[in-house]
């Protein structure tokens, strides 16, 4: 049977991550003492080969994590679509939790759930990617003792993900990609001979880390945080204020989390999705008001069909204004 491992890697990608995680394997060593957990920002319906192009790419077998595996060295676990992947008790849990960041998997999610379970026998590493999900789980797993790796932003295809992580976490090693895998087993080496494995106790931590596996009891108690002003974007409930030091996150009752820009982000997408409503509905509007015109008038009821034919031309000109909208500045005029 395996040894437990007493450390874990826990890496998270999103665009270009495909290119950075094959290298990253390629140069992993065959004997690494830590199990090695992967998410990488898929969409939903994708089906994914990932593990299969990480087997290959370097010594370490990978599989797609189906939940209940004892998380092994020298093993990789990869998250699959549409699904969170979480390490707890030594093993790893694939749920289909609340989405953070408007995500699942989520980088964070795999990040705080390795801070809690490992402390200072975890490892993450930050690789290529948009926006900030992987920020707050990494700066917990610093928080808890462990170490921080991120991808070189000028090294990585998309250096957004890194330059965040760079800024607001203050990682222990920033390397370019070439660079990070003989650090990594060096850290793993170290830390395999210096740390037990436990579970850190941290209250709300655990609480979040039940959040993400829609637990009963999760969902019963008091959300983490203080009441703030703002709406889930995805569920419409309160937000509450989780303020980490540099990092300022929020969570609503049923789990979905997002970091200060993931609730810009959110509430952009759903205030596209009110005017592509908005404007469905009334050019809708306007031309049922053209059919009710033209019938009214065929009978004769010309101050019907007057009216009809106003209503139909203020739908449309307030489905021009959001056109225009949505158009933006290049294509307002079309």
């Amino acid at each position: 049977m395996d040894e437990p491992a007493p450390t874990v890697v826990v890496v998270g990608a999103s665009a270009g991550g495909v290119e950075a995680l094959t290298t990253l394997a390629q140069g992993l060593p065959e004997d690494l003492g830590a199990a090695v957990c992967v998410v990488l920002h898929l969409h939903a319906g994708a089906e994914s080969r990932l593990a299969d192009i990480v087997s290959r790419a370097g010594p370490l077998p990978a599989v797609q994590a189906h939940g209940g595996e004892r998380l092994a060295g020298g093993r990789i676990y990869v998250a699959p679509p549409d699904r969170h992947l979480i390490v707890r008790d030594g093993h790893v849990a694939v749920v289909r939790g609340p989405r953070e960041n408007g995500l699942r998997p989520s980088i964070d999610v795999l990040f705080r759930s390795a801070a809690l379970a490992y402390g200072r026998g975890a490892v993450a590493v930050v690789l290529s990617g948009t926006r900030d999900d992987g920020v707050a789980g990494a700066s917990a797993i610093g928080a808890h003792g462990g170490c921080v790796f991120v991808q070189d932003p000028e090294d990585a295809l998309f250096g957004t993900l890194p330059a965040q992580a760079v800024g607001r976490e203050h990682p222990d090693h920033v390397l370019a990609l070439a660079e990070l895998a003989p650090a990594i087993a060096s850290v793993v080496h170290r830390l395999s001979k210096e740390v037990e494995v436990r579970e850190n106790g941290d209250g709300e931590m655990s609480l979040e880390r039940a959040s993400a596996t829609v637990d009963k009891q999760a969902l019963e108690h008091e959300t983490p945080g203080g009441p703030s002003a703002f709406s889930c974007p995805a569920c419409g409930g309160g937000l509450r204020e989780v303020d980490s030091g540099e990092l300022l996150r929020f969570r609503c009752r049923v789990g979905h989390a997002y970091t200060a820009s993931g609730v810009l982000n959110g509430q952009e997408e759903s205030v596209e999705t009110a005017l592509w409503t908005a404007l469905r509905a009334l050019q809708e509007r306007a031309e049922l008001c053209d059919r009710l015109a033209e019938r009214v008038g065929k009978a004769g009821a010309n101050r019907s069909r007057r009216r009809f034919e106003a209503v139909a031309e203020e739908a449309r000109a307030q489905a021009e204004t959001i056109r225009r909208v949505l158009a933006g500045p290049d294509g307002a005029h079309g």
